[in-house]
């Protein structure tokens, strides 16, 4: 679609009842990144309260009609993602506003490939939008979904603003409070029998915009909304928009905007100014990361569980009882089963979850492992599940069977689930679409990393409903982390591995061998589940970096890293933590059996360079003696290095002593990289969880954020890496 166009939704597909839309953009440092929120407008172009505007620390709302599902790692970056159950709106409802923003004065000049996308219910993607002039930017409008004659229809916008989520926010209305946020006391969370929590999150904003006109409706152009006509706006309630990110712990337990007190008409006369509103919805609960005291006599007694893992013996028992634990927690706690089911196209009602249902097919039934049944306004949504552990490979033939039962029987989706993680451009069980069938079945595929780290999310950071809900996400939680669950996500590097490293050992690897583009895959699944284990430590989102432009075919881009493997025996990824300083870089060299992780800090604008050294060695006063430390000079890339241990009595040993220019500092640890193939203590897979662990709590933790605007977050989530580390 081209800026100003509007289509009908109902024209692209059958199935748009719930949408997904894809907020997009690629960064050549790696590093960029920006925040999305939605806003439903009514009639009059304005929101009906809080709950209407959508953003970070109000992910979800209160009928399930929105949910943001947060970023997911594509081939060429990666993409916000929006669920939209556009069948259960609210009727008062006339308008969806998508929007980002970016802060710490960063400008969406500074990304690539701006774009956005409408996939429907079964995942196939019907438009897309892509925004190429933005410059100084720092907030765009990229489009809105509103109701015409009874029909959903979308409008492509991409108006950008110089000002920001404050600026988008006024041109639309807003009464914006831009006062220095204050910093978050000390966050309490629930005890696990559900004591009150301290209130440490403010109430979101909300913003007022125009009526969309159909034909007629005019496009703002991009630039400054200060040059944009805007009609009055009446007085209105003061309200407080979130010009940046809280600390992950001030957002441990967000405020359901849904149960905020509505806005009461102000009196005639100037609006008041900003002001926050008291505080008074009621919190959600997490799980505190300390335990209390237990009352065992000793470590042999075995604290009782809800769902005891120890007497599995067969695989099968393993698939069985996974399948039934997921699945029953999935329908007890509504935020977890949302969570999972959003993104497949669900909508949000009702949930109702069966395991080893018989389903007719041909002269043998079927029985899947599981199925979920979602109701909403008389209608159902189905899903049959198929479930693998241990490292158990999905069965095409099992999975086309679902699928044509699925048809058959017009049901909604498929979704496997295992241990392993799905790619881009390589499928894990390649499946026939019977394309005469008018009914579309959708297949979607979880990993077990994947919904450990939705349960560490909700009970660690976001918070649910109540503490019967986060005890039972603990217990779903403690199963899935158990040795002998099954359920521990990517664990074998794949049968390639072996003869791949007799070959970088031997010299004998050659350019093209398809072997080595399987380890290359294999690589990009680890790094994938190492970025949701890390994440659900920390609370934050972390992302592989993905350099590559817009269109690159996957299987090309891993061609290319195959062959730079053959030649030098390097794996190599980067991976974005928000709120942290710089890109974590991680190499695995197979030649010399040593893992490098590293992160490189760019030097300050201002100051001395001894003032800068000093500094840096200050930071890292608890980081390993072993940090490795390197100047990076302008021209001539490394400079002066040496170890923490050294430089600590002489940090001047680290400058040029010829006054080079510096550019930055680059940081490292090195280990030893496991030489098997599994996840054992002296695996491979193993050995990065631990390299990953250790710099990031032992040094990144340390380190001031980089980014202004935003409060440094890597110490709270350090601690959290360091703890899971060590238990």
């Amino acid at each position: 679609m081209v800026k100003g166009a509007n289509v009908g939704l109902a024209a692209l597909s059958e199935d748009t009842g719930a949408v997904v839309l894809g907020l997009s953009w690629c960064s050549t440092d790696g590093d960029g990144d920006a925040d999305v929120s939605v806003l439903l407008l009514d009639a009059n172009g304005k929101v009906r309260g809080d709950a209407d505007f959508l953003f970070y620390n109000n992910p979800v709302a209160a009928d399930g009609s929105v949910q943001l599902l947060g970023k997911t790692p594509t081939a060429n970056g990666s993409e916000d993602r929006i669920s939209l159950d556009l069948s259960v709106m609210p009727p008062e409802v006339e308008r969806v506003v998508l929007a980002a923003s970016r802060y710490g004065g960063a400008r969406f000049g500074d990304l690539d490939d701006l774009r956005m996308t409408l996939a429907d219910r079964t995942g196939e993607t019907v438009l897309g939008f892509s925004i190429g002039d933005a410059s100084v930017e720092s907030a765009f409008l990229f489009g809105e979904l509103y109701r015409r004659a009874g029909e959903w229809k979308f409008r492509a916008v991409g108006q950008g603003y110089e000002t920001g989520l404050a600026g988008l926010a006024t041109d639309f209305g807003i009464d914006v409070d831009e006062a220095p946020e204050e910093e978050p006391g000390d966050p309490g969370t629930a005890e696990e029998t559900g004591g009150p929590v301290p209130d440490t999150a403010d109430t979101a904003g909300a913003a007022a915009v125009p009526p969309a006109e159909e034909a007629a409706a005019p496009v703002p152009a991009p630039g400054p909304p200060a040059a944009t006509a805007s009609a009055p706006v009446p007085p209105r309630p003061s309200t407080t928009v979130p010009t940046q990110r809280p600390a992950p712990e001030a957002a441990t337990a967000p405020v359901p905007a849904a149960e905020a007190p509505a806005p009461t008409p102000a009196p005639a006369g100037p609006p008041a100014p900003a002001a926050r509103r008291p505080r008074t919805a009621k919190r959600k609960v997490t799980i505190p990361r300390t335990a209390r005291k237990s009352l065992a006599e000793n470590d042999t007694w075995r604290q009782a569980r809800l769902f005891p893992a120890p007497a599995l013996k067969s695989d099968r028992e393993r698939e069985t009882r996974a399948t039934s634990v997921l699945l029953s927690v999935m329908a007890q706690v509504p935020e977890f089963g949302r969570r999972l089911t959003a993104a497949f196209g669900a909508p949000a009602g009702r949930t109702e979850t069966f395991a080893e249902v018989s389903l007719p097919h041909g002269d043998t039934p079927r029985r899947p492992d599981g199925i979920i049944r979602v109701e909403r306004a008389g209608k159902l949504w189905t899903a049959l599940v198929e479930t693998k552990t241990n490292g158990n490979p999905l069965k095409p033939d099992q999975v086309q069977d679902y699928m044509d039962i699925a048809a058959r029987r017009g049901y909604e989706a498929v979704i496997t689930l295992s241990n392993d993680v799905a790619l881009e451009g390589r499928p894990l069980v390649e499946v026939k679409i019977d394309k005469r069938r008018k009914h579309k079945v959708a297949l979607w595929h979880l990993s077990w990393a994947e919904v450990a780290h939705q349960a560490q999310m909700l009970i660690r950071h976001e918070g649910v409903g109540n503490a019967a809900h986060a005890w039972l996400l603990q217990e779903l939680l403690h199963y899935l982390q158990h040795d002998n669950s099954g359920c521990h996500g990517f664990q074998n590097m794949g049968p390639a591995w072996v003869p791949v490293r007799k070959g970088i050992d031997e010299e004998t690897l050659c350019e093209g061998d398809r072997r080595a583009v399987e380890v290359v895959e294999s690589w990009e699944r680890l790094v994938r589940q190492v970025c949701l284990r890390l994440g659900g430590e920390l609370g934050q989102k972390v992302l592989p970096v993905q350099r590559a432009r817009r269109g690159t075919d996957p299987d090309t881009r891993r061609a290319a890293l195959a062959d730079s493997f053959c030649r030098d025996g390097r794996l190599s990824a980067e991976l974005r933590v928000d709120g942290a300083q710089g890109v974590l870089g991680i190499v695995a060299d197979l030649r010399t059996g040593k893992l490098r992780t590293s992160v490189e800090m760019p030097a300050p604008d201002q100051g001395y360079p001894l003032t800068w050294a000093k500094r840096l060695i200050r930071q890292l006063a608890e980081a390993p003696a072993d940090t490795h430390i390197e100047t990076l000079v302008d021209g001539r890339g490394a400079g002066p290095r040496g170890t923490l241990e050294r430089l600590r009595p002489e940090p001047a040993d680290i400058l040029p002593k010829d006054g080079a220019a510096i550019t930055g500092f680059r940081l490292s640890l090195f280990k030893g990289a496991g030489s098997t193939r599994g996840s054992a203590e002296s695996g491979f897979i193993r050995s990065v969880d631990d390299a990953v662990d250790r710099f990031y709590a032992g040094v990144v933790a340390h380190l001031d954020t980089a980014r202004p605007g935003r409060r440094s977050q890597s110490a709270a989530g350090g601690g959290a890496v360091a703890r899971a580390a060590a238990g």
